[in-house]
């Protein structure tokens, strides 16, 4: 923490601006050295914080390296609370390494990946559930990723888990002095009015955890798997989808062997689609391991797509991947509605043992019934709805992890109440689910934690 850190704030490649970020105690010290303003009157220490100043940045024989714009924040008044500069160079490279390589000279060191963030953490200036906001902005896949990770930047969820551990310490700390002072505090009729905030809690704590699969599906997309017989459509939907030929597409069943994997976007959704080996008996020992995939990744999916070739009748791997597909969410495509068919959505409705099966009738080759199935995905999984409003949404999973110990914290506090247990048992139990919500937000968490945390970051951040 107290030495002076650099690194390449934009990426290493050909660009209109290359930053360069200086953060530390001898941040405006260190590029002083190497900054000279156009008129060379006035040094880079001699100016205000917040301001932004045109010249040069020269090497150690005073050569010039680039044309640079240099922008000055002291502290506290920066993203990581300590004296910040940062080089607005020319973007390649060649040039953004030639500015690096002269701030290090003059004595900073490279920063760890993820460090000045975390110097933002450890100074105070933003909680872990921030810092960890910062992270996901950057690798946002969709606009509700992206507009998510804002809200949590801005303290969506801090300000929830916040609101939560004051409540908690206000209880522990009530049982913790009538514990010690009974003659002036008294504990009747206590456990009734702890039993009211223990279920507000819980209500709390339970909406989070609901919203939590949502927003993480949202966040990273809904892994997607389409299984079903040799020759069904299942390679014709994937590039119906993704919108170009990734698939080979024949007449000869059994084309695809291997699994492909492709990520695309419905309206805001993100999936993650896996088209698979056609589900047949066979002796042909690549395929059969293409079909032991297939039932692989089957078993591991948010999303079963279920292709079904409507021209041919159903024998024994349709009942098998039907038997497959069990209780997991999954949408029977019935393909090929423009061939003359033997298989109706009413035999296959009886076929399924539950009620709520989606059927939909398609036509890769003519591309009917997609627009269909793109509202039952927002059915299945959002409620028809990608909008969660002023709803903190979790998506981290650290997050929720934290918050379902919480939980179950919290489910003991009422546990122990409806046993008339002794009021030392609750405090136990609420100072638990108050140090799990500490670990969101960085009040309860250990060093090694938030090393691993960082060390997922890019460098420069």
């Amino acid at each position: 923490m107290k030495n002076t850190i650099a690194a390449a704030a934009t990426a290493m490649s050909e660009a209109g601006i290359g930053i360069v970020r200086v953060s530390g105690e001898d941040a405006i010290e260190i590029v002083n050295k190497i900054f000279q303003t156009k008129s060379g009157k006035k040094k880079l220490i001699d100016f205000d914080s917040h301001t932004i100043h045109y010249g040069f940045i020269v090497d150690e024989e005073n050569k010039v390296i680039d044309e640079v714009m240099v922008s000055l924040m002291k502290a506290p008044h920066s993203y990581t609370a300590e004296n910040t500069v940062e080089i607005n160079c020319h973007g390649g490279v060649l040039v953004v390494n030639r500015v690096l390589e002269a701030v290090i000279q003059n004595g900073a060191r490279l920063a760890e990946p993820g460090e000045f963030t975390k110097r933002a953490f450890l100074n105070g200036r933003i909680d872990l559930s921030k810092a960890e906001a910062v992270m996901d902005i950057i690798h946002s896949k969709n606009q509700f990723a992206l507009e998510s990770s804002v809200k949590q930047l801005r303290g969506s969820v801090s300000v929830i888990i916040k609101k939560l551990r004051k409540e908690l310490i206000y209880e522990i700390a009530f049982i913790e002095s009538a514990l010690d002072d009974p003659e002036h505090i008294s504990l009747e009729g206590y456990p009734e009015n702890l039993m009211g905030k223990t279920k507000e809690i819980l209500l709390e704590l339970k909406k989070l955890l609901d919203y939590s699969d949502s927003g993480k599906m949202l966040k990273e997309g809904i892994n997607t798997v389409i299984v079903g017989k040799p020759n069904a459509g299942k390679s014709s939907l994937l590039n119906l989808l993704v919108g170009e030929d990734r698939a080979i597409v024949t007449d000869i069943a059994g084309t695809t062997r291997d699994v492909l994997e492709e990520s695309i976007k419905l309206h805001g959704i993100s999936l993650n689609i896996i088209d698979t080996a056609g589900i047949r008996s066979t002796e042909d020992t690549v395929e059969k391991i293409g079909v032991e995939k297939a039932k692989k990744y089957a078993l591991d999916a948010d999303l079963i797509i279920y292709m079904v070739d409507s021209s041919v009748p159903l024998d024994e791997s349709d009942y098998e991947i039907i038997g497959m597909i069990g209780n997991k969410k999954a949408i029977v495509l019935l393909n090929k509605t423009d061939l003359d068919t033997v298989v109706t959505e009413e035999m296959l409705a009886k076929i399924f043992e539950k009620e709520d099966i989606v059927i939909i009738k398609t036509s890769t080759k003519e591309n009917t019934g997609i627009d269909i199935f793109e509202d039952k995905i927002k059915e299945m999984f959002f409620k028809g709805e990608i909008s969660f409003n002023d709803e903190v949404v979790i998506t981290n999973m650290r997050h929720k992890e934290a918050i379902q110990h919480a939980y179950e914290s919290m489910l003991q506090v009422k546990k122990s109440l409806e046993d008339h247990m002794p009021e030392d048992f609750y405090s136990i139990d609420l100072m638990s689910a108050y140090a799990s919500l500490g670990t969101i937000i960085g009040e309860e968490v250990e060093e090694d934690l938030v090393n691993e945390i960082f060390s997922k970051f890019c460098m420069g951040k």
